[in-house]
This record gives C-alpha cells, sequence and structure tokens, in this order.
C-alpha cells in the first residue's frame, strides 16, 4: 500500500487495494475494499436500526398515555417525564462516544451498550406486568384522583427506564457511525455513496418507527402493555443477533484518544500562552512530522485563520514541549472545527423542542377527539405518529431520487444544496407547524365551546384527523432537517472525532427535550399564577386548556431561533474536505453538464 504526502495530508494511492481512510478489521489489521464495508456491510446495521427504532418508539411513542392512565399523572408532570426520560436517552450519547473514541472504540462500545440497552427493556417488560409493580386500575376522569403509585412502582418503572437510556447513551452515537465508516472517503465512489447513506439510514429508522406507530401502540391501547413491550424487546434482542452476525464484514478505525481532552489541552495551552504573538506565516506553528501521520494512517490538517486565538497554543516558544502547553496544528484545528459547531448546535435546540411536542401534548389533543372508524375500529391517539413516519420516508426518497438531481444541474453541488440549506428549509417548515398547530387547537377549543364541555372534559365531536396535518408536515421537516442535522455533524466532524461529532445531533434532541420540559413547567407555572382562577393554559382537562397560546409561543420561538441560525450560518466555514473525493464528483457534474450543453441536436 503506497503513500503520497500532497498539500499537508497524507493521500494513499488510489490503485491500492486496501482502504485509504485508516480503517483496520477487529485485530487492527489493513482492510481489503473487496472484503468488507460498503452497502453489504451496511446491510446489517441498517436492518439492526430497524429493530432498534421499533423499541424505542413502542415505548415512547405511548408512554404519556401510560402515565396518566395506568400511574395516574397529570398532563404536565407527564409531558414532563416524558421529555425528561427522552432528553436523557438523547444525550447520554455523548458518553458513549467519548468512550468509543477514547477507549474502546464503536464496535465493542455498541456491543456492550446494547446489552445494557436489552436488561432496561427485560426489567421495564416486569414493571408493566406484575400487578404489585403498579397501581390499581382506575376510571376516574380526573386520574390525579386515582391511587398514586408507590415508590416501589415509580423506582422500578423508571429504574428500566433509565437503564434502557444508559445503554443507548452507547448505541445511538456509534450505529450510524459505524455504518458511515463503511464508505472510504478517499474513494470517489464510495464518497458518492456515502452522501446516500444518511438518507436511507433515516429511511430504515422510520420503517421501525412506522411498525411502533401502529402496531405496538394498537397493542398497547387495546390488548394489553406486557405485548405491547414485549415485542419490541423481542425485536431488540433480535436485531443484537443481526448486527454480530455482519461482524466478518465490517471496517473499523481504531480509537484516536479522548477528544475532550485533546480539545481541553488546545483551550488551556492558548489560555496560559494568552501573551504570545502569532507568526504570520503558518509553517512557523509547531506541527508533527508528515511521516508521523502516515504511519498512523492519519490525516495532517492546515492551519487555517479562523478562531486565531486558538493558534497560540501551537506557537513552540522553546520554553516547554508539554502538551499542556504546546499543541500540533492538527489538534488546535480539531478542536476549531468542533467549537466552529457549537452554534449550529444551538440553533437546533429549539426545533428539537418541536419534536418533542409529537410524543406529548400532540398525543394527549388526540384523546380529545373522536377516534372512531366504523363501528369497531378505535385509532390509538399515538398512532398519528405513523403519519410523521409515512411523510418522512416519502419525503427522503423524493428528495434523494429528484430534488438532488434537479438541484445537482442547477448547483454542481453532489448534495444538490448544501447541509445548511437543507437545514433552513427545515426550519422554515417548524414555523409553518407550530402556526398550524396554533390554528388547529384554536377550532377545536371553540367547537368544545360551543357543545358545553369545556367544565366537563368531554370529548369534542371533531375527527383526530384534523391532528393530521401538523403531523405530516412534522415529517416533512424531519425529511430536511434531522437528516442534514446528522450528517452535517458526522462529515463536518475531524476524522478523530467523528462519534463525537455524531453526538451532536443526538444532544440537540436531548437538550430539546429538557427545554420542552422547562418552557412546559414555566409556562404552566406563570399562566396558573397571573390568570384569572389560577386556570393556567395547561390543564389536565385540555377543553378548559390554552394549548392555542403555547401553541403560538412556540411558532415564535422558531422564528426567532430561524432569525439566529442565519445569522450563524453566515459567518459559519466548512471544513476542508481530507480527500479529493468531492471535488472529483463535483468535476463529473460539471463535465456531464458540459457534454449535454455541447452536443448538436441535428433538425429535419
Amino acid at each position: 500500500m503506497s503513500v503520497n504526502m500532497e498539500e499537508g495530508r497524507v493521500v494513499m494511492s488510489s490503485s491500492s487495494e486496501y482502504t485509504q481512510d485508516g480503517s483496520v478489521d477487529l485485530k487492527g489489521n489493513p482492510v481489503l475494499k473487496s472484503k468488507r464495508g460498503r452497502w453489504k456491510a451496511c446491510s446489517f446495521v441498517v436492518v439492526y436500526e430497524i429493530f432498534e427504532r421499533m423499541a424505542y418508539y413502542g415505548i415512547s411513542s405511548n408512554l404519556i398515555l401510560y402515565l396518566t392512565k395506568k400511574l395516574h399523572q397529570g398532563t404536565v408532570t407527564a409531558s414532563n417525564n416524558v421529555t425528561n426520560w427522552v432528553g436523557t436517552i438523547w444525550i447520554t450519547p455523548i458518553f458513549g462516544a467519548y468512550i468509543a473514541d477514547a477507549h474502546l472504540g464503536r464496535y465493542w462500545t455498541f456491543l456492550v451498550a446494547s446489552i445494557i440497552y436489552l436488561l432496561g427493556m427485560s426489567v421495564l417488560i416486569l414493571s408493566v406486568s406484575l400487578p404489585s409493580l403498579k397501581p390499581p386500575q382506575c376510571h376516574e376522569a380526573d386520574v390525579t384522583k386515582c391511587q398514586k403509585a408507590s415508590t416501589l412502582h415509580l423506582a422500578v418503572f423508571y429504574g428500566a427506564l433509565y437503564t434502557l437510556a444508559l445503554g443507548t447513551g452507547g448505541t445511538k452515537p456509534n450505529i450510524s457511525t459505524i455504518g458511515a465508516d463503511q464508505f472510504d472517503d478517499f474513494d470517489p465512489k464510495e464518497k458518492s455513496h456515502k452522501l446516500s447513506f444518511f438518507n436511507w439510514w433515516m429511511f430504515s429508522i422510520f420503517i421501525g418507527t412506522l411498525f411502533a406507530n401502529t402496531v405496538l401502540v394498537y397493542i398497547q391501547d387495546n390488548v394489553g402493555w406486557t405485548l405491547g413491550y414485549g415485542l419490541p424487546t423481542l425485536g431488540l434482542a433480535l436485531s443484537i443477533m443481526i448486527f454480530f452476525a455482519g461482524t466478518p464484514f465490517y471496517r473499523h478505525k481504531l480509537p484516536s484518544g479522548s477528544p475532550f481532552t485533546r480539545m481541553a489541552k488546545v483551550i488551556v495551552a492558548s489560555i496560559r500562552k494568552w501573551n504570545v504573538i502569532v507568526p504570520s506565516d503558518p509553517k512557523d506553528l509547531y506541527e508533527l512530522d508528515l511521516e508521523e501521520y502516515a504511519k498512523n494512517a492519519k490525516v495532517r490538517i492546515d492551519s487555517t485563520p479562523t478562531l486565531r486565538f486558538l493558534n497560540k497554543a501551537c506557537v513552540n516558544t522553546g520554553s516547554s514541549h508539554n502538551a499542556w502547553m504546546l499543541c500540533p496544528v492538527t489538534q488546535v484545528e480539531e478542536t476549531k472545527q468542533m467549537l466552529r459547531m457549537i452554534p449550529i448546535l444551538v440553533s437546533t435546540f429549539v426545533p428539537s423542542t418541536m419534536v418533542a411536542q409529537i410524543n406529548t401534548l400532540f398525543v394527549k389533543q388526540g384523546t380529545t377527539l373522536d377516534r372512531a372508524i366504523g363501528r369497531s375500529f378505535s385509532i390509538p391517539p399515538a398512532s398519528l405518529g405513523a403519519f410523521v413516519t409515512l411523510s418522512m420516508l416519502i419525503c427522503v426518497v423524493i428528495y434523494d431520487r429528484f430534488f438532488v438531481k434537479i438541484m445537482q444541474k442547477l448547483t454542481h453541488n453532489p448534495r444538490g444544496i448544501t447541509l445548511l440549506q437543507r437545514m433552513g428549509i427545515g426550519l422554515v417548515i417548524h414555523i409553518v407547524i407550530m402556526v398550524i398547530a396554533f390554528l388547529t387547537e384554536r377550532y377545536r377549543l371553540s367547537v368544545a365551546k360551543e357543545h358545553g364541555l369545556v367544565q366537563n372534559g368531554g370529548q369534542v365531536p371533531l375527527s383526530i384527523f384534523i391532528l393530521l396535518p401538523q403531523f405530516v408536515l412534522m415529517g416533512t421537516a424531519d425529511a430536511f432537517l434531522e437528516v442534514a442535522k446528522i450528517e452535517f455533524f458526522y462529515d463536518q466532524a475531524p476524522e478523530s472525532m467523528k462519534s463525537l461529532g455524531t453526538s451532536y445531533s443526538m444532544t440537540s434532541l436531548g437538550i430539546g427535550n429538557f427545554l420542552s420540559t422547562f418552557v412546559l413547567s414555566t409556562v404552566s407555572h406563570i399562566t396558573k399564577e397571573h390568570s384569572s382562577e389560577h386556570k393556567g393554559w395547561i390543564l389536565n382537562n385540555l377543553n378548559a386548556s390554552h394549548l392555542d397560546y403555547y401553541y403560538a409561543l412556540l411558532a415564535v420561538l422558531n422564528f426567532l431561533n430561524l432569525i439566529f441560525f442565519l445569522v450563524v450560518v453566515k459567518f459559519y466555514v466548512y471544513r476542508a474536505e481530507v480527500s479529493d473525493s468531492i471535488k472529483h464528483l463535483t468535476e463529473e457534474l460539471k463535465e456531464k453538464k458540459a457534454v449535454v450543453s455541447n452536443q448538436v441536436i441535428p433538425r429535419d
């Protein structure tokens, strides 16, 4: 396998039979392209994700109804418990990413975490099955009048949920990264496949989600929670076995040390040398020899002028070569890139708060509406989440097969539009969603008032399908924002910090859910304290609430967030490609257009 040194980076010979991105097998040996990776390896990863999503959404989609109907919690309390748990689910991946990047590697971190995940699911089945682990059944219209769950009931139930969350912390940031690692960035053909990987990755996720939001929520509502939780647990166990069966085909990346420690060293060194003058010539900055990077199959990065203060970390003052005083340019640039993405990360918190409404207030709204189809079938409120899935699936296919090809001809960008442009479209759709949710809820409340259903909280004579537009548009927004977010944070992260980069997109959802808890609690408290008769905007009786005001507030937050995003994007600098693959793809698109435009069409 030959190695060339070009433009400050390691470039493997394109004719090599081995991968050129430093990937290895489990024993640390170089990988033959023909034997491992690509779509064959990804097939095992994608199948795993279908079953895992079925397990996760089999719990989260209907969790608010279990908390209200079985554990007898109020609307605000149950909603906040859901968003706190979901927030934890999406925050723990940052720790799983750290363990993978610094110690165990992605494969072993994933396997250990998946066992913990399965253990949590198994205990959860016991908590919903054994009569001694849940309060007695109650048919009161106001569940707050029913017997509360005991400390033991809550300890076992939440213990299972948070054990499960600990397991997902190690699986979520690593499974998608393992999938993306199966394509070599230095091979133009494989790089082009990676551009489609995240679209189809999301496609596979929502196949599992669709099953959970239709079949599983129906079983939970009409058959029982034991079977409703037992099936996704069985699916999770099967998915782990499927992933393990694909082991001979996977490419792996070696742990590269703690990304947090590497970043901390740069920041500390910069602060300690705050009064040092940075040389105007980047060649005067401290950097390791190219041979060092070639030996470890890693990429060397040239110095950039952004976040110039951090360049102080690689100014050699001659006083000390301590790692907390002097860092190579590549390490500084890696730190810069992770810090540059933080404002983009912050701009995704508010839309993640909107996503949290799908499994909380949107579902609770559905319980107040007419859910009957015919005489014998009643739609589970959580099953409307299936329309988020269907909309997402359709939009991803249309985007990948048609929209990208049209935009490629106009922009010469292999992705069609940039990842940040795709995210921006998703943010605009989120504003539209909350405006529609506001108008729909306003109409629902007016009908409830007309029929005298405000005080008794009776069922409003409107079809549950009036909520359909907000669910469908949420799926459309996901096709733009969520897919682009995952790809953006993976793509823009340095090669040695891919798991941490992937965890950024999950941290976004976690903080968004915690933000939902904060906003809902704050609004509920303030409006109770300052409204007439201390009723507030969000009550257990939604017919006497003002969810329309709450949705209007969320629409305003989305609009302000869009402005913040546009400002941040204006100053964002994309990281330089470590290979020439994107350049090759761009040139290929330009050549195709040139051929088409130069063709002479004969006339009669």
